[in-house]
């Protein structure tokens, strides 16, 4: 039973893949491309600036990792219960967690992975190991945007480097023969072929920070959304469904839902949220 539901237990698996990555990119980073960038006389600022970015997001790497995100006891659900209206279509008045024999506040989810009900729960995060919920939400947006500034830095710098090395080469002007003795000049996929064969760890680096820059890249505007409309992921997710126009096909013509987000107060305010999650007697002055 254990082994068909290892991905529903909190495990330090992905949280030391997380790491082994980043020492593995930072390695080949600093044995090889450091090295040659500080032959061809690049800025030694313009150098170091990933290991800057590196410091920041370890420290808010390890806030996400080990900060409560808002779990919610028997002894303090009275404060959660207070902090968010029910808006009688997402989040329903008196609904009670049988696990953690709760009562589940508005915006809060059991999360089946820690096994915890969860304030504002946005989404349990495989890579640090912990939910994202009300209280670390803004040290996971932190985290999140300076791993994508890191990969792209690094992309950048490694890209610069290889740019470079072809146009002081002059290698773009030469020529190449074939398996046939036909002369031709170089073209991109010679010059790339050339290039992986030359500096094979750097190229596949490379390959790996572009494609790592892109994904969280997409990933950065989506949360950054759901900050600015003051929604979780969770919540989005959801709200899908009462949008889709085959999940309403489904229910009764006299049960038709229509979701709105009681939530949102003005971009200024949802961001002021996420850095300082409302108390109770906050959002009680409020509504």
């Amino acid at each position: 039973m254990g082994a068909s539901h290892w991905y529903q237990q909190r495990s330090c698996l992905f949280l030391v893949l997380h790491l082994a990555l980043q020492v593995a990119v930072y390695g080949e980073y600093t044995w090889e491309v450091f090295g040659y960038c500080r032959e061809l006389e690049f800025s030694i600022h313009y150098l170091l600036l990933p290991y800057l970015l590196l410091a920041v997001n370890m420290g808010f790497f390890i806030q996400c990792s080990v900060t409560n995100p808002g779990t919610i006891t028997q002894s303090n659900q009275e404060s959660f219960l207070k902090a968010y209206a029910y808006d009688g279509v997402m989040f329903q008045k008196s609904t009670m967690c049988p696990t953690c024999n709760v009562e589940k506040p508005a915006r809060s989810k059991h999360c089946s992975v820690c096994n915890n009900c969860v304030h504002r729960f946005d989404h349990h995060c495989v890579w640090v190991n912990n939910c994202i919920g009300a209280f670390n939400t803004r040290y996971f947006l932190v985290y999140l945007f300076t791993l994508t500034a890191m990969a792209a830095n690094l992309a950048i710098i490694t890209a610069a480097f290889l740019i470079q090395v072809v146009l002081l080469s002059n290698m773009m002007l030469g020529s190449y023969i074939d398996d046939q003795g036909q002369e031709h000049a170089v073209e991109i996929l010679f010059l790339s072929q050339h290039l992986f064969l030359t500096f094979p760890r750097i190229v596949f680096m490379l390959g790996f920070v572009i494609v790592l820059w892109l994904v969280l890249g997409a990933y950065c505007c989506f949360t950054l959304y759901l900050a600015l409309t003051n929604q979780t992921s969770n919540e989005w997710y959801k709200s899908r469904r009462y949008e889709c126009s085959c999940c309403q096909a489904l229910q009764p013509h006299d049960r038709h839902i229509v979701y709105r987000n009681v939530y949102s107060q003005g971009v200024w305010v949802n961001l002021k949220e996420i850095f300082k999650p409302p108390t109770s007697s906050e959002e009680k002055k409020k509504t």
